[in-house]
């Protein structure tokens, strides 16, 4: 630490003024941010931490400075290892500064941990600021991520020290290449993850062979042709998230899920969700569920003659899937013999970061401009689950296609990611209110859809449930409590890695682990540590509970389609191919 008399001590009064001024700009900032998200937000009102915490915090951030200081000044010199020695890392898989250029460079070392201790001094001050309520808390957090990730050092020219050598040694070159970048990112309206033109949807995407043998106004289905000569007599329907595209389940051969599915002797059934535009605009909940899941039941019944069916929905497509089949049930139908869901939520107790973004504010401002007709575009979407992972969904790809000029790899799922989808205003003003804020349709008899109350507890078909062990969209302790809400067996698996990485886990490149424990009547963390962990994908896994439910084998139909239900073009389809 330094002393009075010592010639740095103006620089630690500089430390602690700073301190205090970064304190009073960056409550000033979060105050000034609330409602801006794209799913707004009601603004939160921020108390003065108490006097003694702020002291405490400010004194340990100019102690830090300080050491840091003293460590670069020391640096290189003899007899000043100890001094030396100080250095703030990077949380764990923070990987910004991890090139040699930022440790090689005395003033870029200092630029980098400087910020390192910053944030960190930002991110105490959040925690020791008086809230009305925990989520308020958490969407603080959100907030002060979102603007420590905005204003890194890795984010600049000035300060990024990768920049300045490659444009040295490119003799500007990267500079050039890094502006024409950003103009065609400019033209497109997005920050390009991806080399687009890598990838054709129906070319080296979405390849596994089928036909779409129904449409109406929301949906095609898609029918797979079988790769061998029996099949399970029971079908199986895939109902993937209206959010995204459903190609995240066939991209190529190799990590295909559909593909996997045919092989294992299934005759697969796929709904392909339109992209909608406005003409679709004034299509609600109930709409989705009639021409979404209710019709693909009802259709793929019909070419088969099969009775019953497996069916299987992803993210929300298991939430619209798990709805339709509370309608069926009060209705007194049985089509479904079992029901996988993947990375679902029915009970949105725990939302995630998602979840800090929709309030009665923000309900009230969707119902009021979509709620009776218009879209949630595509565009919206994207932005905001970029949000929930922004320095690696944006400002990793700011700083490599802008300051360093590079263009992005061939990536097939960032190219699903960018390709995005809008929604019809009303099904996503109805969904956010009803499930995400209300959290209602876990509650017997509280919802109406298609003109009867709902209760999944009528839902009596066994389940397989995944879950995905570091989902950020879906925690894996609140798809567990699925297995409270349905009616039938539970069978719970966690899988591991996110939300898209832990589904899309090939059985084929036996990589990663999957949990398992067939006593879900224990909580979510005690189910965990009670489990047993296998090596390689829970494909296999589900494959096998699968063929429990196929009411044994049958040839594998000849042609696709049937009766009144002809081929109408060949799988993808043209919905997949339509841009938002």
């Amino acid at each position: 630490m330094s002393q009075p008399n010592d010639p740095f001590n103006p620089a630690m009064q500089q430390f602690a003024q700073l301190g205090q001024a970064m304190a009073q700009q960056f409550f000033t900032f979060l105050g000034s941010q609330q409602g801006q998200h794209p799913l707004g937000g009601a603004p939160i009102q921020i108390g003065t931490p108490e006097p003694a915490k702020l002291t405490a915090l400010q004194q340990e951030f100019l102690q830090q400075q300080t050491l840091l200081w003293n460590a670069m000044l020391a640096r290189g010199k003899p007899g000043s290892e100890a001094a030396a020695s100080f250095a703030v890392q990077a949380e764990p898989g923070d990987r910004r500064f991890s090139a040699p250029e930022w440790k090689q460079s005395p003033i870029f070392d200092y630029i980098h941990q400087s910020y390192l201790l910053n944030a960190r001094y930002l991110k105490e001050l959040v925690e020791i600021a008086p809230v009305e309520d925990d989520k308020a808390k958490n969407r603080l957090r959100f907030l002060a991520r979102q603007y420590l990730d905005a204003v890194a050092p890795s984010n600049f020219a000035a300060t990024n020290p990768e920049f300045i050598k490659l444009a040295v040694e490119t003799k500007g070159q990267s500079i050039t290449d890094g502006i024409n970048n950003l103009i065609k990112d400019f033209e497109k309206g997005r920050i390009s993850m991806t080399d687009d033109t890598a990838f054709e949807v129906g070319r080296n995407l979405a390849t596994t062979e089928g036909a779409v043998v129904y449409e109406n106004e929301l949906i095609q289905l898609i029918q797979y042709a079988p790769l061998g000569k029996t099949v399970a007599k029971r079908p199986l329907v895939i109902v993937p998230p209206c959010i995204n595209k459903f190609y995240i389940l066939d991209l190529q051969a190799e990590n295909s899920f559909v593909r996997y599915a045919v092989e294992q002797g299934n005759t697969v059934f796929l709904v392909s969700w339109r992209n909608v535009k406005a003409e679709q605009g004034r299509l609600g909940w109930n709409d989705y569920l009639e021409m979404g899941p209710l019709d693909a039941l009802r259709v793929v019944r019909e070419i088969t003659g099969e009775d019953k069916v497996n069916a299987l929905g992803f993210c929300v497509g298991g939430t619209i899937l798990s709805s339709a089949l509370a309608v069926l049930a009060a209705r007194g139908e049985d089509w479904v013999a079992s029901l996988t869901l993947l990375t679902t939520l029915l009970d949105f107790s725990d939302t995630g970061e998602i979840g800090l973004l929709i309030d009665e504010h923000s309900c009230a401002m969707r119902d009021a401009t979509i709620g009776k007709g218009g879209l949630l575009t595509g565009r919206e979407l994207s932005s905001t689950f970029s949000a929930l992972r922004a320095n690696d969904l944006i400002w990793n790809y700011v700083a490599g296609n802008y300051l360093k000029g590079q263009k992005p790899q061939a990536f097939d799922l960032l190219y699903w990611n960018s390709d995005s989808t809008n929604l019809a205003g009303p099904f996503a003003a109805w969904y956010m209110r009803n499930l995400y804020l209300d959290n209602s349709l876990h509650i017997p008899g509280k919802l109406e859809m298609c003109g009867v109350k709902v209760d999944l507890g009528k839902v009596k078909m066994p389940n397989y449930l995944l879950a995905a062990r570091e989902d950020h969209i879906v925690p894996w302790q609140t798809a567990y409590l699925s297995t409270r809400v349905l009616g039938g067996d539970s069978r719970f698996v966690l899988g591991a890695s996110g939300h898209i990485a832990g589904v899309i886990n090939p059985a084929s490149k036996n990589k990663r682990s999957y949990w398992v424990n067939d006593d879900s009547k224990s909580d979510a963390e005690a189910w965990l540590a009670a489990s047993e962990e296998k090596k390689g994908s829970w494909w296999s896994d589900w494959s096998a509970w699968l063929k429990q439910h196929a009411d044994g084998d049958c040839p594998a139909r000849a042609k696709l389609g049937g009766g009144r239900y002809k081929q109408i073009e060949p799988a993808p389809g043209r919905y997949v191919k339509e841009k938002a």
